[in-house]
């Protein structure tokens, strides 16, 4: 990338030494033998899809590079992300005509609203990798969600499950005073500065 990294921090953004870990809850432990990836809500079929973990990691794969903004003002910078694209997700289970929103889950019941243009972005991406190791457990290991033009609580860890939503729903750090679209360019941190329209009714 050619812009310099102060030029890529949102406002009130800064970066730190490391690579901090913040996370709620305990580590999930991994099972491939148990592992179920479930795409369910509004399906165009009505149907739900379910793929197990060796039937997920024998999808396509692409590399993202992005930064990495947290809501608690840190960003790590220049991340390569490595995984599956939501387009090939909503290939293998199209959405209903009506869905404009989606609710990532991952283990212990965790989930994050989005809205679909911001699912289907050219760098989002359900990732495998992080600069070509195994996303730890720590930050997500098997599977993680990457949306980097959002505040990193969208990026779900250990995530089991997609659910296509045609009326727009909280998930679990929306539900407790975090702004329903998350956008670090704008500083959308809390609920209290959401604007008409940018949450469910």
């Amino acid at each position: 990338m050619s812009e310099e990294p102060e030029n890529r921090l949102p406002p009130g953004q800064y970066v730190p030494r490391g690579r901090p870990v913040i996370h709620y809850g305990r580590v999930p432990r991994f099972n491939p033998d148990t592992w179920i990836f479930q795409i369910f809500g509004a399906t165009a079929s009505g149907k739900e899809h379910r793929l197990s973990w060796p039937e997920f990691e024998r999808l396509p794969k692409r590399t993202v590079f992005a930064d990495f903004h947290c809501v608690t003002r840190f960003s790590i910078m220049g991340n390569e992300w490595c995984g599956v694209s939501p387009a090939t997700l909503l290939e293998l289970a199209p959405p209903a005509p009506g869905v404009r929103h989606v609710m990532v889950w991952g283990e212990y019941g965790y989930s994050a609203n989005m809205r679909l243009s911001d699912f289907v972005a050219d760098d989002t991406l359900f990732a495998l990798e992080l600069d070509e190791n195994r996303i730890t457990p720590e930050r997500g290991f098997p599977l993680r969600l990457v949306v980097p033009r959002l505040y990193a609580w969208k990026s779900v860890k250990w995530v089991r499950a997609l659910e296509y939503l045609t009326e727009d729903r909280r998930g679990f750090w929306e539900e407790r005073g975090y702004h329903n679209l998350a956008d670090p360019w704008r500083e959308q941190r809390y609920s209290y500065q959401e604007e008409p329209g940018d949450g469910p009714l």
